[in-house]
């Protein structure tokens, strides 16, 4: 099945990579933050800026994860998200958690007015429409609760899409930019003065003592404080495991001829939907659709939700050319909210912030600038609402106790499943498939050139059997969203564990660990 488009985001494609060091030996430093992405950068640089010396670690390359596989829509308008907080905890955590929100909107657009950084910043609106007649209740509600909040919102009965719909909640005063862009703009800050990027240095495990260590594949790290901005925290103490489900989501690059529509727009629908923005590009206006969701790892032949999402695209627009595809890991929270604050209650000097859901580019900011604060001391409303501690109340409780269990029921299938009875030879080219080959699982996949590649079939988390993403070409743990490379190379936590090659000998013809 040839895929549509280009297979890499137009965020990487369009920028240089970057080629910061990696550590080179022990060092100390007042904050440690561990993950480059758009949390990362922007505590990091928030926190250099009043004279922090900062490290900044990244496992791969900074900006290259779940920030450079956004739609990057900056905007407080999250779906339907008001009226279901309002009914959930209160007024007060609905006010602010837009206010957060919207703030994280203006902190971009001072930065790239004050440092003027060219990212194609741009003021649009933002809609979220329906489809159904069921919704448009809906969307009046949520439309009252953000007026109540102080939110720019209205409802428009005319949505300047090329295809019918019945209405929708619009914010004006959003905005779209290009995320990396901006954020390597920040990143460039950085290094000096006793502040340090560094590349290609997987954090392994944290002592919150006093100071912090941070022991890395490449040394150790003391600081006061350490961040976890690795977008699924690799430390499993505060169970973050069982607090948000891993879903993963389909991307198109979209060149049309006709005029892009004015504005931000995406479905009520949660699952079979649609995310629609415009991107500036040298070849002109490029729509950016985004559409498709499954649980990591659950999803089958995921090419299949690339395919879908180009027939919409055509049905809905004259299409002149699908330039790229890419594909992308939110963190679904159990009660709807980001977790952002100390790692556990019992966390002195170790933070947090996870659980965007899909709206990383103004929750993520939020959260770095306020975790910029606690790390200051400084008092800030907007613990009250993204405090990780609160999942322990009775209504939080029970989504947590449904995710551990469905877990524990994917672990136990996959302990007693042993995978297909074939032998290497029977993997065609470009497939992949957990195969059961002298008593053990291995996760076999042969490329295009024929070259077979064997690894471990075991998720180095918590030991759940990964599956093969067709669309991808990487192998994902459907238990909690860890993603490896063809050789087994994690992409994504909560691993910070490969899995281990394999090797079969042409005396013994049996797996080996190389």
């Amino acid at each position: 099945m040839d895929l549509p488009g280009k297979g890499i985001p137009y965020w990487l494609d369009s920028t240089s990579r970057t080629n910061y060091p990696a550590q080179q030996g022990d060092l100390d430093v007042d904050v440690a933050v561990l993950g480059g992405g758009i949390v990362g950068v922007t505590a990091a640089f928030l926190l250099k800026d009043v004279g922090m010396r900062v490290a900044l670690v990244e496992a791969r390359r900074v900006l290259e994860g779940v920030t450079g596989h956004t739609t990057a829509k900056l905007t407080s308008l999250h779906r339907l998200i008001y009226k279901p907080m309002m009914d959930r905890f209160d007024r007060e955590r609905a006010y602010l958690y837009a206010e957060a929100n919207q703030a994280a909107i203006e902190l971009v657009a001072a930065l790239v007015e004050q440092r003027g950084i060219d990212c194609d910043f741009a003021r649009l609106p933002a809609y979220t429409y329906a489809l159904r007649d069921s919704e448009i209740a809906q969307v009046e509600a949520e439309v009252r609760v953000a007026q109540e909040l102080g939110l720019p919102a209205s409802f428009e009965q005319n949505v300047p899409l090329p295809y019918d719909t019945l209405g929708a909640v619009c914010f004006q005063q959003q905005a779209r930019f290009h995320p990396r862009r901006f954020l390597l703009a920040l990143a460039d800050t950085i290094p000096g003065d006793g502040s340090h990027i560094f590349e290609h240095t997987v954090a392994l495990d944290v002592d919150d003592g006093r100071p912090v260590v941070v022991r890395t594949n490449r040394g150790k790290i003391r600081a006061r404080d350490v961040i976890v901005a690795t977008h699924f925290p690799f430390l499993d103490r505060g169970l973050y495991f069982t607090r948000q489900t891993p879903k993963y989501s389909y991307v198109l690059g979209v060149h049309v001829n006709q005029p892009a529509p004015e504005g931000m727009f995406i479905t009520v629908e949660r699952e079979d939907y649609q995310s629609i923005r415009p991107q500036p590009t040298d070849e002109g206006m490029m729509l950016i659709i985004g559409g498709g969701k499954h649980i990591t790892g659950q999803g089958g032949d995921t090419r299949r939700y690339y395919h879908n999402l180009e027939n919409w695209v055509r049905q809905h627009f004259d299409v002149r050319s699908i330039s790229y595809r890419w594909s992308t890991q939110d963190n679904y929270p159990v009660d709807g909210v980001p977790f952002v604050g100390k790692y556990t209650p019992i966390s002195h000097h170790l933070y947090v912030a996870t659980g965007f859901f899909g709206w990383g580019m103004t929750n993520g900011t939020a959260a770095a600038m306020l975790l910029t604060d606690m790390l200051l001391g400084r008092a800030h409303p907007w613990e009250a609402v993204y405090d990780p501690s609160r999942v322990w109340q009775p209504r939080t409780l029970v989504g947590i106790a449904q995710r551990g269990s469905q877990n524990a029921g994917r672990l136990l299938k996959d302990l007693m499943s042993g995978g297909e009875h074939l032998t290497p030879e029977d993997i065609a080219p470009g497939d992949g498939k957990v195969i059961n080959y002298e008593g053990r699982k291995l996760a076999a996949h042969r490329d295009l050139e024929g070259k077979l590649h064997l690894v471990s079939a075991i998720c180095g988390h918590q030991g759940c059997t990964v599956t093969w993403n067709s669309a991808e070409s990487t192998w994902d743990c459907p238990c909690h969203s860890s993603r490896y490379t063809v050789d087994g190379e994690f992409i994504h936590g909560p691993t910070v564990r490969n899995l281990g090659k394999v090797e079969i000998t042409e005396q013994e013809k049996q797996p080996e660990l190389a």
